[in-house]
């Protein structure tokens, strides 16, 4: 279905409410990384240049519906003025005849952050008259949070029934990203599914083998599927009450033609600590007070040689205990051929979650991917196939 854009709607005069993620970490109450506030700016920055006036409504944390000051946006206000370069205005609620006042004299070269949304219960009960007071305050619904569009709350999807909607610039650019991955890739398809386990991502892996042609599988989650084929994997992290699930999906995986890689050769070693002693052998030696902490260079080579013929990649986990050295190995050299293909025009690569995103940062590899989004259950939701409220919402006919 469509969905309109900033393009689509005329700004001027008009009071912009904006859903952005700004729920940055903290330290000694500043703001540590700022990469989320960072990422509204095309947005708001064009709604004020078109004259509109943007008024930003935003959670912080989980106050379950109680005001807790220190989960308050105001001490966002400091480094939101400095990345936007403008003037913002701070409302200690966002609802009610104060908010609405501050929103009617807002002028140009300035911004309202309204109070923490989930500060009202109403809020994750996605409450159609706290909806309605929210609509209140703006002319214009812009949606620029994918990373909580698969949450259906009032201030990402019930606003978009009562005002005129549209998405923002990154939430525009995060789903052309992902339909270009799922929606209608170009062939040869690969999806690099890792971390811990096989039942947090058990609808990932059944959406994917319906849909991609190579399916590398590591991390802990590649235990679980070498135990399920009878393979000794010592004291390694696995699921083994998931090993008969495992079975289906390499049986429903062959009967869709999705090659499934796993580990050929392992890195094991006897403590999960970093620089442990270590060694490689192949997949069905691993001692029995062993644990497999990475995948070895000939899975490694296997994977970059499926890189090199591919066109598209999805990618979502690690494949091994990247945050320990040597154990990142296959990990970077992985992130490093896709972020190298990617820059040469080869592949078109997209990756995603709070753990994908730590990887390839620490490989050096994000910048060369086409996308990273930062997005973690909403990019998860998307890539399982699922509807993400936020996102059906604006994109009625």
């Amino acid at each position: 279905m469509a969905r309109k854009t900033l393009d689509e709607l005329n700004l001027h005069a008009k009071r912009v409410l904006v859903r952005v993620d700004i729920n940055v970490p903290m330290e000694n109450g500043h703001v540590s990384d700022a990469t989320r506030i960072d990422k509204i700016v095309p947005t708001v920055s064009e709604i004020m240049k078109r004259g509109g006036f943007p008024v930003l409504l935003a959670h912080f944390g989980r106050p379950k519906g109680q005001v807790q000051r220190d989960l308050s946006l105001l001490r966002l206000v400091p480094e939101l003025e400095k990345v936007l370069n403008c003037s913002v205005i701070f409302v200690a609620d966002c609802i009610g005849p104060a908010v609405e006042a501050a929103s009617a004299i807002l002028g140009p070269n300035q911004v309202l952050l309204l109070e923490n949304t989930r500060f009202y219960a109403q809020e994750e009960q996605n409450d159609s008259n706290f909806a309605a007071e929210l609509a209140k305050i703006g002319d214009i619904f812009c949606n620029d949070a994918f990373s909580v569009a698969h949450r259906a709350h009032a201030s990402t999807e019930g606003l978009a029934h009562l005002l005129d909607s549209c998405t923002g610039r990154l939430m525009e650019l995060e789903l052309k990203a992902l339909e270009a991955a799922l929606g209608d890739p170009i062939r040869p398809i690969v999806a690099v599914v890792g971390g811990a386990k096989v039942s947090t991502k058990l609808d990932l892996l059944v959406n994917l083998i319906e849909r991609v042609d190579h399916l590398v599988i590591g991390g802990g989650m590649a235990n679980t599927f070498l135990a399920a084929k009878g393979i000794n994997i010592g004291k390694s992290l696995a699921e083994h009450e998931m090993t008969a699930i495992a079975n289906d999906i390499l049986v429903k995986a062959d009967g869709c033609s999705c090659e499934i890689i796993l580990p050929k050769d392992i890195v094991i070693a006897r403590k999960f600590e970093a620089n442990a002693a270590n060694e490689i052998c192949l997949v069905d030696g691993c001692p029995d007070e062993a644990m497999i902490l990475d995948s070895g260079p000939a899975t490694i080579a296997q994977i970059i040689n499926i890189f090199e013929v591919a066109k598209t990649l999805i990618w979502n986990g690690p494949l091994g205990a990247f945050e320990l050295e040597p154990f990142d190995a296959a990990t970077t050299a992985a992130a490093r051929k896709a972020s190298a293909l990617t820059k040469n025009g080869a592949l078109v690569s997209v990756a995603g979650g709070g753990d994908t995103v730590a990887a390839l940062s620490k490989a050096g590899a994000a910048d060369g991917f086409s996308f990273v989004s930062t997005a973690g259950g909403a990019f998860l939701e998307w890539m399982e196939g699922k509807d993400l409220p936020g996102v059906a919402a604006i994109s009625r006919v």
